[in-house]
């Protein structure tokens, strides 16, 4: 049986083709209302006091659906989806239908697809707003967070992102989550936890989108797991706090990376946005084991997973948003804390391997065809600027910090390293020097310096191709 099984026909037999034609139809569509109304009758028998008092013999009947019903409740999920149905259903008051049956029933199919109902219905906006204000609703939604059952948790979680996602509604549910501190445990659990990597993916998206909604949220959740433990001296924690946060997001990040690294995404991102506080760095290069195991995860990925030498240029396309994150992430740990002992001299040169790399590939993507028509276009040139060039050039601006960063902390060894194994070549420090100058100016005038004693015809072939460095140095 399929998970979710096609509509009804509008009718099966001629008497019910006589109702449909006399007024029955939901809307403009060809579902019909007396069909709808039994099956919500039907729900609300399964969850009626009668039916609730049962005993433990009977409390296998509480937690299965009957197969029938289960057919013709998954057919309203999949009709929840017309819009037609949705407001029929907002009108009928199926929400509160919906929320007496996840408030009563053990049952973990039914209540899944009772969120599931509610999450289409909650993609149209005047709905979305009703649900969202119902308070009561709202609470039981919210508990759903704290079921056990994988399926029912991706549900919930789609619910919530497409609340969230609504500008009207958004600060009632961020509100909401903030009264419930159980939330955050519940989450880092799933992320600690959870092998089901659609679910993973699905809560990331909530988390990213409360973060971005809500800084003061972040730095609560970030301070959470900084709790002292008691047989721990009060000097000691306040060097090295203990952050829950991000141990639970690596795990997630690492679970969700062994089935498609293409979906880590969500997980940089918020990596990312924990970059942008302090309290966030700190939670991450704070805790040594964690620091590491994120650097590491981190530095694998633009090394030996994304945007390689075998790869076509235009990939950059399809991974520019999360190398944005990533670099950016490395960027932040570099900066912040670099004697840290993962953070070893000798990771720079594949680390400028791949910022090169990267930046010569954009160089490619970023080419326009001499002789195509379209291109010369006002209309053409502003669509590229807002859908791909905006997005390569905050890309480029992490990657030419990131990179000047690294300049800076070169010795005289590591180039003469670099220039031996080819990550210091001429037409990579060409590429290099290209981005950086002219912002970057001293950083390359200062790198130029140790280039001259490591080998000097390279530094005077880089002098002539950039005659501003000739000029300055």
């Amino acid at each position: 049986m399929d998970r979710n099984p096609s509509p009804p026909p509008p009718g099966r037999d001629k008497e019910e083709e006589e109702e449909v034609a006399g007024g029955d139809c939901i809307g403009s569509t060809v579902y019909s209302k007396h069909w709808l109304f039994g099956v919500l009758s039907g729900l609300i028998q399964i969850v009626s006091p009668e039916n609730t008092k049962s005993s433990s013999d009977d409390e296998e009947q509480l937690t299965e659906l009957d197969e029938e019903m289960e057919n013709e409740i998954c057919r309203v999920w999949d009709m929840s989806m017309d819009e037609d149905v949705a407001l029929f259903l907002q009108e009928f008051n199926a929400p509160d239908i919906f929320m007496g049956v996840l408030a009563k029933s053990k049952c973990p199919r039914l209540r899944e697809i009772c969120v599931g109902i509610l999450g289409n219905m909650a993609c149209f906006q005047e709905i979305c707003v009703s649900i969202s204000s119902d308070k009561n609703l709202g609470q039981v939604l919210l508990h759903c967070l704290y079921d056990s059952d994988p399926p029912t948790l991706l549900e919930t979680s789609r619910l919530l992102l497409t609340c969230l996602s609504q500008a009207e509604v958004a600060s009632v549910w961020v509100e909401r989550i903030q009264e419930h501190p159980a939330i955050y445990d519940s989450i880092c659990f799933i992320m600690s936890s959870s092998t089901n990597v659609d679910l993973l993916v699905k809560v990331g998206e909530v988390v990213d989108k409360l973060f971005d909604l809500d800084e003061k949220l972040m730095l609560e959740w970030v301070r959470n797991g900084a709790a002292q433990p008691l047989d721990q001296p009060q000097e000691e924690s306040e060097e090295q706090p203990v952050f829950r946060l991000v141990p639970c997001i690596l795990e997630a990040a690492k679970q969700v990376r062994s089935e498609n690294p293409e979906w880590l995404d969500v997980y940089m991102h918020i990596l990312q946005l924990l970059t942008t506080v302090d309290d966030g760095i700190q939670a991450i290069v704070h805790c040594p084991d964690t620091g590491k195991d994120i650097w590491n995860l981190l530095f694998d990925l633009v090394c030996h997973e994304f945007c390689q030498s075998d790869d076509p240029p235009i990939i950059l396309q399809e991974q520019k948003t999360v190398l944005a994150s990533v670099f950016s992430v490395l960027s932040a740990i570099y900066a912040s804390q670099t004697e840290q002992e993962y953070l070893k001299i000798e990771k720079d040169l594949p680390l400028i391997d791949s910022l090169i790399r990267v930046l010569q590939n954009m160089e490619q993507c970023q080419k326009k065809p001499e002789n195509s028509a379209e291109s010369n276009t006002e209309e053409t040139k502003r669509t590229d600027l807002t859908q791909d060039d905006f997005h390569l050039k905050i890309l480029k601006d992490i990657l030419c910090e990131f990179l000047s960063n690294i300049f800076q902390a070169l010795t005289k060894e590591t180039v003469a390293q670099g220039v031996k194994e080819g990550q210091l070549s001429k037409q990579k420090c060409s590429s290099a020097f290209q981005n950086l100058l002219p912002f970057y100016s001293p950083v390359v005038e200062d790198f130029i310096k140790i280039l001259r004693e490591v080998d000097k015809a390279l530094a005077d072939d880089l002098e002539k191709n950039f005659p501003s460095l000739k000029v300055q140095t």
